[in-house]
């Protein structure tokens, strides 16, 4: 047991006293973090799969204009469609904190802000359902970079979730046990401590009356 390697003494019994309320504090303030990130988890989740939704719906029918222009279009045309692409992408990933997690934020700017740079291609040779397949994309790239940002952010809280509530668990069920049980044990070995003073005094004042009586 914990509370038989405690030093039953009343400095020990204050620092522990001192201990437990702040654990009972910190396992109170755990206990509201971990509260707030479940519901704010849950809405990002809810969040999360409408977005994934229509980002599948998206590629879905990017994919469908590809295939309709592989069919009427050689692979070799295809493959020189897009070599030599015009235009360039950067990302820029910074962060927000919530509930001190830190949560990415991507934020996307193209090289020219021409729409017509998305085509890396004349429209001489090609079929118009490349061309509906390229814009289908290039309108779903906000969308899909919005799900990679609520994805990680969704994973994020998860551990953060975990991690909370494995420091809740310990404090609930391990540490603040374990600090009651030690202090029941000093304030009994204390009580101890004190009748058996009490009683030796008593005793000594006995003796002392006696001794004191066959005098006189």
């Amino acid at each position: 047991m914990a509370a038989a390697n405690v030093n039953p003494t009343r400095m020990e019994l204050t620092r522990l006293k001192k201990k437990l309320t702040t654990a009972r504090r910190g396992h109170k303030l755990l206990k509201d973090k971990r509260d707030e990130l479940m519901r704010q988890f849950l809405e990002m989740v809810r969040r999360n799969q409408a977005l994934r939704e229509s980002v599948e719906k998206q590629i879905a029918q990017a994919n469908a204009h590809f295939a309709m222009a592989r069919s009427a279009m050689s692979d070799e045309a295809v493959r020189v469609a897009f070599m030599s692409p015009k235009q360039e992408l950067r990302l820029e990933v910074q962060t927000n904190n919530i509930m001190s997690v830190e949560v990415p934020l991507y934020q996307s700017q193209t090289r020219t802000s021409r729409e017509g740079d998305i085509y890396s291609y004349g429209f001489a040779f090609t079929s118009g359902d490349l061309d509906a397949g390229v814009a289908s994309l290039a309108q779903a790239l906000p969308d899909m970079l919005k799900l990679a940002e609520s994805e990680k952010s969704c994973q994020l809280m998860a551990a953060e979730i975990e991690k909370t509530r494995r420091r809740v668990n310990a404090l609930e069920h391990v540490m603040i046990p374990q600090t009651e049980e030690s202090i029941r044990f000093i304030t009994m070995k204390l009580d101890e401590n004190e009748r058996s003073a009490q009683s030796r005094l008593m005793k000594v004042k006995d003796m002392m009356l006696a001794e004191a009586h066959h005098y006189q």
